[in-house]
């Protein structure tokens, strides 16, 4: 059953995404259903397709066991904007 949904965006970004949905011949109604499709499933835990890309990368790093990804990233954003 569809049910109607009224959302206040910015103009810009409403026309944007009018043009993107027309250039992919659907409806931005569409768009944005299998938008919150997506999030739905993304949330709960099911798995989302990988793509060939990805899966090849898979693997490549090795690292340490203790590794903090937030201290790399802060201790790196430091050091580049000394």
């Amino acid at each position: 059953m569809d049910t109607k949904l009224t959302l206040k965006l910015d103009k810009t970004r409403i026309e944007r995404a009018k043009k993107y949905a027309a250039e992919r011949k659907t409806s931005l109604s569409s768009l944005v259903e299998k938008y919150f499709t997506f999030l739905a499933e993304s949330d709960s835990g099911t798995d989302i397709e990988i793509t060939p890309t990805v899966k090849k990368l898979s693997g490549v790093l090795k690292l340490e066991s203790d590794f903090d990804l937030k201290d790399e990233k802060r201790n790196r954003l430091l050091e580049k904007y000394k």
